[in-house]
């Protein structure tokens, strides 16, 4: 082994709202302490059940990814394993989500943005 991922960090405008966004999703500790950073307003995380850690920087210029617009390509995406497609779809868009693909119900998933533009997808496990 070469490494060991430490965290996935996001580029944002607004790093604690982002992280708030994702430890509601994920039922995430949003900056707990960790010797391995410092928490600022240019940088928040958030520890998951499952023991992912996200980070969330500052960045000032940031341009959010347009699904799917190879313009503004997304870069990369999140994918979030869930029971009921309806219910967290419901539940994402409450905590600032929008929508911005859904298909087939025997796809399993919906493409989503988070509040920074960021995609990710519901997966229904």
């Amino acid at each position: 082994m070469i490494a060991a991922l430490q965290c996935v960090v996001l580029d944002c405008p607004e790093p604690q709202a982002l992280a708030e966004f994702y430890g509601a999703l994920s039922g995430g500790a949003v900056n707990r302490p960790d010797a391995r950073w410092e928490l600022d307003e240019d940088w928040a995380t958030v520890h998951t059940p499952s023991g992912t850690v996200f980070a969330f920087q500052r960045a000032a210029e940031y341009q959010p990814p347009r699904w799917p617009d190879p313009a503004r390509p997304q870069q990369f995406h999140l994918d979030f394993g869930v029971s009921d497609l309806d219910a967290a779809e419901a539940q994402v868009l409450s905590l600032g989500a929008s929508l911005l693909e859904t298909g087939p119900e025997v796809r399993g998933w919906r493409v989503f943005a988070d509040p920074a533009g960021h995609p990710f997808c519901l997966v229904r496990h």
